[in-house]
């Protein structure tokens, strides 16, 4: 090598390192110019109260309306009229159906763009086998001091009853939002792709009457505390900007049947295997996109000065940090299409051998892939091009993204920071499905967050055992919903 070039690349790489302590040391929390808001008035003992008489009711859903038991969703309605009269006398409730629940309440100038909050009433059921495991049974709704607890509590009739109480204390407040608020209430959203789905049945009734909303808000992310020692010690307050889709695959291999007296070298099975190690050895492509890339900046800006030495510096250390996290289950599904073998099949007795052994494939879309895609991706890696792939019914698209420099999530992150200036707001990808993605035919800026703090262990007893939220997170999450409608309603 020329010896000047050498030197001048020395010379180089110098300058680079000395200047990484400097970019350290400048890379912080952008201010965010939040307004000193007034506090809201909080009646929490009847949001504890409304929330626990309302877990009491199993509201659960069937894939066809005929199973469903809807004398539940009677009782919860009436139960919904009872507690917020303000709400069913102030507000329009529009007939969209039997299941789902729509108000509108209407803005002072007609000229501006709605806002809606979404919520569910149905919960998931129990799992078989489950129910002694809770340490209060689940549809209880006890209220020990510290908990409310049972199937809801987290997903979403927190959510629910949070926004419903907000709406009512701003009615007997005289608050009259300048844009029409609607509050949509679906009432199957833990069944999977629904064809009876009550959002989808909303979503229509906007799209019909020419209503474009100006922003949407339902469940999604929620306030998760970060503290690593040493590292970072602040909350996350995740928003929802997009969601992932869903599919289920059939993969089947078909052989020669017979009696399991006289098998050959490899069965059905045998070569279903060799597919399922083509499948599991080939994972999809991971890439850390421009959402994932902002929420590492966001945490990383937070962090203490000497791990800022490092995280100053994610985009180039982009390659490595994408390589690391596809070695862990939870972080590569932030930022890749997943795939996992969950089901199979063969003969239907021991000592029959299978004609047609198949297994399923669950999928899970990144943003900006297809179900198409991923049927492309199957067959390429599958080496045995006899096996069928077939996708199954039900199956679900990714969201669109939605920006985070819209005003409303602008609006989301100063109310959330002016609450509590050691939240960090970032963007975040659902893992699971939302109603809210149905609304992407009459909205732009679609967001999925629930206001409330709960640590990681908790939010995990989500469609789990011993689901519970702590009291100590209810205040703040009315809060946040009679704020948000304050600011978002107003032009």
């Amino acid at each position: 090598m020329n010896p000047k070039l050498k030197y001048s690349m020395l010379i180089g790489l110098s300058a680079a390192l000395a200047a990484v302590p400097i970019k350290a040391y400048f890379f912080k929390p952008e201010k965010i110019s939040s307004e000193q808001l007034p506090d809201e008035k909080v009646d929490l003992d009847r949001f504890r109260k409304n929330l626990s008489d309302a877990i009491k009711i199993p509201t659960i859903a069937s894939k066809d309306p005929a199973e469903t038991d809807w004398s539940n969703f009677d009782e919860f309605h009436a139960f919904l009229r009872e507690r917020y009269p303000l709400i069913h006398s102030q507000l329009e409730l529009i007939d969209v159906g039997k299941g789902p629940l729509l108000f509108r309440w209407q803005g002072s100038d007609p000229s501006l763009d709605p806002i809606a909050l979404l919520s569910h009433q149905d919960v998931v059921p129990i799992s078989e086998g489950t129910y002694d495991d809770w340490e209060h049974t689940p549809f209880s709704g006890d209220d020990d001091g510290e908990f409310v607890w049972g199937r809801g509590a987290l997903d979403m009739k927190n959510h629910l009853i949070g926004v419903m109480e907000s709406v009512e204390d701003l009615l007997a407040e005289g608050f009259v939002p300048e844009r029409d608020v609607y509050v949509c209430l679906g009432h199957n959203e833990e069944v999977m792709s629904s064809e009876f789905s009550g959002a989808v049945v909303m979503a229509e009734y906007f799209e019909k009457n020419g209503i474009h909303l100006d922003c949407v808000l339902d469940e999604g992310g929620a306030i998760l505390p970060v503290n690593i020692k040493g590292v970072i010690s602040k909350n996350l307050a995740g928003i929802g900007v997009a969601e992932k889709g869903y599919a289920d695959f059939e993969v089947a291999v078909s052989a020669k049947g017979g009696h399991s007296s006289q098998a050959p070298n490899h069965t059905a099975l045998g070569h279903l295997a060799d597919v399922i190690k083509n499948i599991e050895n080939n994972q999809f492509h991971a890439e850390l996109s421009p959402m994932m890339m902002e929420l590492f900046d966001k945490i990383g800006r937070n962090c203490s000065y000497p791990v800022r030495l490092v995280t100053c510096n994610i985009k180039l250390l982009k390659p490595l940090l994408t390589k690391v996290m596809t070695f862990i289950p939870p972080a590569a599904s932030l930022i890749r299409t997943t795939q996992g073998v969950t089901m199979a099949s063969g003969s239907p007795a021991p000592n029959v051998l299978p004609q047609r052994a198949s297994v399923n494939v669950n999928v899970r879309l990144y943003p900006g892939e297809t179900v198409e895609d991923a049927k492309k991706h199957l067959r390429k890696v599958i080496r045995n091009k006899k096996a069928e792939i077939n996708v199954k019914p039900g199956w679900k698209n990714p969201s669109k993204i939605s920006p985070t420099d819209s005003r409303c999530f602008k609006l989301i992150e100063d109310i959330c920071v002016s609450m509590n200036n050691e939240n960090i707001v970032a963007p975040y990808l659902v893992m699971g499905g939302t109603d809210a993605c149905h609304y992407e035919r009459v909205c732009e800026n679609i967001y999925r967050y629930s206001p409330f703090l709960v640590s990681t262990s908790l939010l995990l007893t989500t469609h789990g055992t011993n689901e519970r939220i702590p009291v100590s997170s209810m205040a703040d999450g009315i809060k946040f919903f009679k704020r948000y409608i304050r600011k978002v309603s107003a032009k």
